[in-house]
């Protein structure tokens, strides 16, 4: 059976990564290993609603987006995330999946753009990165550090050096925590060290005050 346990399938405009702004729909798998520190999915840890991969397939289309995201909780926690982001792919969509990097990419449909995860120390859950990921993002996919102070700033950068990372993802994203980090001062630290990163806010907070993570 691919039958997935689903928190909620919703259409809205893309809050985060390269295609921000845009109208897309967003499947969210429950489940998660990680409790990041500041984490606004908390809800989708437990719960959900079990559904066959053509229901979800089906549900989707009923929206006629041209961009999906696989979400979570952590979606590659579900074995039969896979099947499901090839079956999306199938359908001519442009597919994406967030994920905390704390599991293996391995088996993640080529066609599909990757939004990875480096977890920060300060996100409390830095031990349950898996380094060997990185070697399996391609020029298309990204690579995201939640930035909660200045300390975490300065890891990333070393993991961007460390990694050679600007030259093997399409993009990096640099995204303040929520309430954590002003996102002033974090653009300010990136202008001031000309970093080749892109920096992010939530747009679903700007817009709607939304707390959960779109």
């Amino acid at each position: 059976m691919t039958d997935l346990r689903i928190t909620e399938i919703f259409y809205s405009l893309q809050g985060e990564t390269r295609t921000v702004g845009l109208p897309t729909v967003f499947i969210r798998l429950t489940g998660c290993p990680l409790r990041c520190g500041y984490c606004d999915t908390e809800y989708a840890f437990h719960g959900g609603d079990k559904m066959s991969l053509a229901a979800i397939v089906e549900k989707a289309a009923s929206y006629k987006p041209r961009y999906i995201t696989v979400t979570g909780g952590e979606p590659l926690a579900q074995p039969n995330c896979l099947p499901l982001l090839t079956a999306l792919c199938d359908q001519g969509y442009e597919v994406s999946l967030e994920t905390s990097g704390a599991i293996s990419l391995e088996g993640v449909d080529p066609r599909v753009v990757t939004v990875m995860d480096l977890k920060t120390p300060a996100s409390q859950e830095m031990s349950k990165n898996r380094y060997e990921n990185i070697a399996l993002l391609a020029a298309k996919d990204q690579l995201k550090f939640v930035i909660c102070d200045r300390a975490d700033y300065e890891w990333a950068r070393f993991k961007m050096d460390e990694y050679q990372l600007s030259s093997r993802v399409g993009e990096i994203l640099f995204s303040p925590s929520f309430g954590q980090v002003n996102a002033t001062e974090l653009a300010e630290w990136i202008l001031a060290d000309n970093l080749p990163v892109r920096l992010q806010l939530q747009l679903h907070k700007i817009l709607w005050n939304d707390a959960a993570g779109h």
